[in-house]
């Protein structure tokens, strides 16, 4: 069995803005804010027109959620493609045909679909976007078309990719899939198109896979099937490193495993990994997760789930426990404009909170360093837990997923963590 670990790269062009990941994570999951802010879920009406015409006359007129923006003088617009920052702060190379053309994309455990850019798109989109590398199926001899299935993939603000579906062969860091399902976008919007990579391999469940007729399964799934890694080890890995640790002993580096957990990583953090089982029913990775601490002092959160999410840089929790993490960090406010909590930029690392939440009933701690996510107004921080607004679980992206070895487990349905260990904490800003 290939025992390989994924090297995972830094996207080049991430540059971090709070704001904007809030809002990438406001569009992917539709919550409305519960705080005030310029992001906002607005109803829009819409005429669908009757058959057979393409225009909206009679018909019906239908309402639809929309992610919207209001501009200072309390206008009201949509949410341009500058607006959001796409999440993909972590890119993978990924093999696809014969031979083999590789492609970098985003691991997401917070989505289901293999998507990738392709030859079909219109060709002013790909003349816009010259730094992708583009999927053409023509030039590969395993590629079958897959009649009369078809993806769409669309979010709160409009923004949506689409197209048809392919089988091919698929090599994730050694491990080949035989025929896996590949989605060939042929038409994206402005927003989709402004992401990093060249499309996304969504590690979650395959309930929640957009192909229709007929949702397809999810790489992860054929491996198993295909007893591509063993059935006693169903289950990939994630290691999200940092560049905050540089002078650490793993230097910060940042992998994904497939079939087989990196002990060495185990070892490192010198405890046995705890596991928690998974209600996979909407698709996600989710656990119970019914209390935080914060300096100590516990929340109790009855019935509170969260699920574990690669594709969101952000930590979302509900309002009270958000409220109470920076009432323990002097000078940190609400910040309307930002549409965030915000504190001061030279808060000492003595002066932060340990802050941690629950998996199962095992409390991890989040890295001080990792509390602050981005510059936000001059002389302030834009932090790494938010509220999750009107969302009934949390969402425990990049700044709680640093601070552990995570472990998702698809034979056992369940979710495995080890809290690493740091030497030191480096809170300088991150580099523009």
């Amino acid at each position: 069995m290939p025992a390989t670990r994924i090297k995972v790269v830094p996207n080049p062009r991430y540059q971090k803005s709070g704001t904007k990941s809030y809002v990438y994570a406001m569009r992917k999951y539709g919550f409305n804010p519960t705080k005030e802010g310029p992001y906002f879920i607005g109803t829009r009406m819409q005429q669908t027109g009757r058959q057979f015409t393409d225009k909206p006359v009679g018909g019906r007129v239908h309402s639809r959620q929309v992610l919207q923006k209001k501009s200072a003088d309390d206008h009201v617009g949509q949410v341009g493609a500058d607006d959001v920052q796409n999440d993909a702060m972590y890119l993978a190379e990924v093999g696809i045909g014969t031979p083999t053309q590789n492609l970098i994309l985003d691991f997401d455990t917070g989505s289901a679909d293999l998507w990738v850019w392709s030859t079909k798109l219109p060709s002013v989109t790909l003349s816009q976007h010259k730094n992708h590398t583009v999927f053409d199926p023509s030039k590969s001899s395993s590629f079958k078309e897959k009649d009369g299935s078809t993806w769409r993939i669309s979010y709160g603000d409009g923004s949506s990719a689409a197209g048809t579906v392919g089988n091919d062969n698929v090599n994730v860091g050694g491990v080949v899939i035989k025929g896996q399902a590949i989605e060939l976008a042929d038409s994206m919007t402005a927003q989709f198109a402004s992401g990093a990579g060249d499309g996304l391999l969504g590690l979650a469940f395959s309930n929640i896979n957009t192909v229709k007729p007929k949702a397809v399964a999810t790489p992860v799934e054929n491996m198993i099937t295909q007893s591509d890694i063993p059935r006693s080890s169903a289950l990939f890995t994630a290691k999200l490193g940092s560049w905050r640790d540089s002078d650490e002993p793993d230097k910060g580096k940042t992998f994904y495993t497939f079939g087989f957990i990196d002990q060495e990583t185990v070892k490192e953090a010198g405890e046995e990994l705890y596991y928690t089982p998974v209600d996979k029913s909407q698709g996600f990775w989710l656990f119970d997760s019914a209390s935080a601490t914060v300096n100590g002092k516990f929340i109790t959160r009855s019935g509170n789930k969260a699920i574990a999410d690669t594709g969101t840089t952000l930590a979302l929790v509900d309002d009270e426990t958000c409220k109470t993490i920076y009432d323990a960090i002097e000078g940190a406010v609400y910040d309307q404009d930002s549409q965030g909590y915000i504190y001061p930029t030279n808060t000492p690392a003595d002066k932060f909170p340990v802050v941690s939440f629950a998996v199962g009933d095992k409390q991890f701690v989040v890295q001080k360093e990792d509390l602050g996510f981005a510059e936000a107004k001059s002389g302030y921080v834009y932090g790494g837990i938010q509220s999750r607004g009107s969302m009934t679980m949390d969402v425990l992206g990049d700044t709680f997923l640093k601070a552990v070895y995570a472990v998702f487990d698809v034979g056992n349905l369940r979710f495995g963590a080890v809290q690493r260990k740091e030497l030191h904490q480096n809170l300088c800003p991150p580099p523009q």
